[in-house]
């Protein structure tokens, strides 16, 4: 075990250095290997509840907070009381924070790429496919961030209306006229669904909810996916993506050949997922919905 042990941690000593993790700042930058992991995840997030943040990324309050007031004294970020619970407070990148990120993640892209660049199509080959059994092998192991996706029960749909009425609420600031609008979708299908063609799915994590998504009719041909949501806590797990997926695969086996959705352009991590799934961008609409002027986006994709 011992020989083991110290191929590991050789292995950790040679990829550290590698990747430059091991200098003053990452990437040439003032900011270490901790603090640009939390610009990262503040980029793929509209706003988060700091706490959700320090449990994403399992940090010391203390730690989180004095990283934070840093970034809040260079610019970076903004901090405000939440409007649910005062007791809480919810940060977002500024415009200067999202610039900073753009330019750290451009400079990590190309330090790959110049690495990638140094090797052979076959040894590139090798490389990621080494990459991907070590990853597989790690994620294996039994945790409590392992997710599971299950078939609605009862008591779902009140969970899921809550919880859409309270999230779009902290994150966004829209109004209750959202919660109706969750409220009578689910009503209607709770009185009127084909399950045959129409379901929907809950993400459990240490057994509770904490994500959702739902398949519906639109027309004999076309499914329409509605209502995906992943609380901030749960975020970064690839529970989203996953649940797209249950939904395009039910979908095709439920006879639909096309799948569509309508989101908004705040909704930008949604939106990541949509792409990387196959989704298109079909139209847009500028509208005042929820207390908030929105632009509405239809898009779409062949199953």
């Amino acid at each position: 075990m011992t020989s083991a042990v110290d191929t590991v941690r050789g292995f950790n000593r040679f990829y550290t250095g590698v990747i430059g993790v091991l200098g003053e700042g990452l990437l040439r930058s003032p900011y270490s290997l901790t603090e640009v992991r939390v610009l990262f995840e503040l980029a793929h997030r509209d706003a988060t509840e700091v706490a959700d943040l320090r449990r994403t990324l399992d940090l010391d309050a203390g730690y989180l907070s004095r990283m934070l007031a840093r970034f809040e004294a260079d610019g970076l970020v903004t901090r405000q009381r939440s409007s649910v619970d005062a007791r809480r407070q919810v940060i977002a990148l500024t415009g200067s924070g999202r610039t900073t990120f753009g330019q750290l993640d451009t400079l990590a892209t190309d330090e790959v790429q110049a690495l990638l660049g140094r090797l052979t199509g076959e040894e590139q080959r090798r490389l990621l496919d080494a990459m991907g059994t070590i990853r597989q092998l790690l994620e294996a192991v039994p945790s409590h961030r392992t997710f599971t996706l299950r078939p609605l029960a009862p008591g779902d749909l009140g969970w899921v209306i809550q919880r859409h009425g309270a999230r779009y609420a902290e994150e966004y600031g829209w109004d209750a006229s959202f919660e109706t609008l969750v409220a009578r979708i689910l009503a209607d299908y709770a009185e009127h669904h084909d399950p045959r063609r129409e379901t929907g799915w809950i993400a459990d994590l240490a057994g509770e909810p904490v994500g959702c998504v739902f398949c519906m009719r639109n027309d004999d041909r076309t499914a329409q996916l509605r209502l995906l949501l992943v609380e901030p806590a749960a975020r970064g797990l690839g529970i989203g993506a996953a649940l797209v997926e249950e939904c395009l695969t039910f979908a095709r086996a439920a006879g639909y050949e096309r799948i569509m959705l309508w989101t908004n352009d705040v909704l930008t991590a949604a939106r990541r997922i949509y792409q990387r799934t196959g989704f298109t961008l079909d139209k847009e609409e500028k509208h005042h919905s929820f207390g908030h002027d929105l632009t509405g986006q239809n898009w779409s994709r062949p199953l």
